[in-house]
């Protein structure tokens, strides 16, 4: 039957979904279009006409909250994402970029449902500048850049997120800061093949895993709420779902985050691309090439600011609107 030969050929797909492709007529038997499903015979050529993709909505790009006619720093809408990738083509930052502040390109990259700071630069010299101090700041002891001012040379680089977490363990109090330097490397996922997840450091292949990285963070608890914690992240490397995956591993998942686990480990059914957490890159701090420290902020959405009228109240409000 032709939904079943597609249906174990290609895998992403259920045979109920070939199906439903037969019958709008999306696919060829020997160059007439079937419209329902019929057995095959050796020699037989099928080709299956995929309709135009239908990329999802997505935000616009507000104005630059930096510009020196070279350097662009935006405050990344969530659900924005920035380069193409997981059924995203032409709805992305870069698109946008290159639409209204040619030739500018992004230096590094954010989740599509993280929000916050985002730099990009329209000279390619800037951004090689940018990526490598960037990358330099992942490989520096990350003992002294997360213990550094944000004004002292160790940290040229800074990088400061603020976060909605689930509860975080009673042993921790408000105001405490702890570092989280679980692994992270990849796993198998049913739907994915492999994906980024927590490596326990008590795992005996842990030295074994070439893809196990060091990752290191430095987790605050600003404030206990009904159901959730308010958390600030300074990140000393940049993993990919680097806080998502130490917030997990922690045993506090970001609130409302549909991959990862308490544990650190991503569930099966869920996927990257899918939002519904609360983090945000709150400041950056860089070095120009000139040598000028340059010092970022984005302005925090309401439901990680802190102090009255941001606790248990704007948190139930948050629930209702989860996907």
């Amino acid at each position: 039957m032709t939904s079943f030969f597609y249906a174990s050929r290609y895998p992403h797909s259920s045979a109920l979904v070939w199906l439903e492709r037969l019958a709008a007529g999306e696919i060829c038997l020997n160059g007439q279009q079937l419209r329902a499903d019929g057995p095959l015979a050796a020699g037989d050529q099928l080709v299956w006409h995929r309709p135009p993709w239908q990329e999802p909505a997505v935000p616009v790009l507000p104005g630059p909250l930096f510009d020196d006619g070279d350097l662009l720093v935006f405050d990344k809408p969530s659900g924005l994402p920035v380069l193409p990738a997981g059924g995203f083509l032409e709805h992305t930052l870069l698109a946008q970029l290159q639409a209204r502040w040619p030739p500018a390109r992004p230096v590094h990259r954010l989740g599509r449902h993280t929000s916050g700071l985002l730099v990009c630069a329209r000279q390619s010299s800037t951004r090689a500048w940018l990526s490598a101090q960037l990358r330099d700041s992942t490989a520096a002891s990350p003992e002294a850049s997360l213990a550094a001012s944000p004004s002292s040379s160790p940290a040229r680089c800074q990088k400061t997120y603020r976060a909605l977490t689930a509860p975080l363990p009673p042993d921790w109090s408000v105001a405490e800061s702890r570092p989280l330097t679980t692994p992270i490397g990849r796993r198998p996922h049913p739907l994915l093949g492999e994906i980024w997840c927590a490596v326990p450091p008590s795992n005996p292949s842990n030295s074994l895993d070439p893809t196990a990285l060091p990752a290191h963070s430095q987790l605050t608890l600003l404030e206990r709420r009904q159901g959730a914690c308010l958390v600030e992240v300074v990140i000393a490397s940049g993993r990919p779902h680097q806080i998502r995956i130490h917030a997990a591993a922690a045993g506090a998942p970001l609130w409302g985050d549909p991959l990862y686990l308490a544990g650190g480990l991503a569930r099966p059914d869920a996927l990257p691309g899918d939002g519904g957490y609360q983090l945000h890159a709150h400041r950056l701090q860089l070095a120009r090439p000139d040598g000028a420290l340059l010092k970022l902020e984005a302005p925090l959405p309401t439901s990680l600011l802190t102090g009255p009228g941001h606790g248990p109240d704007q948190l139930v409000a948050l629930e209702g609107d989860q996907p």
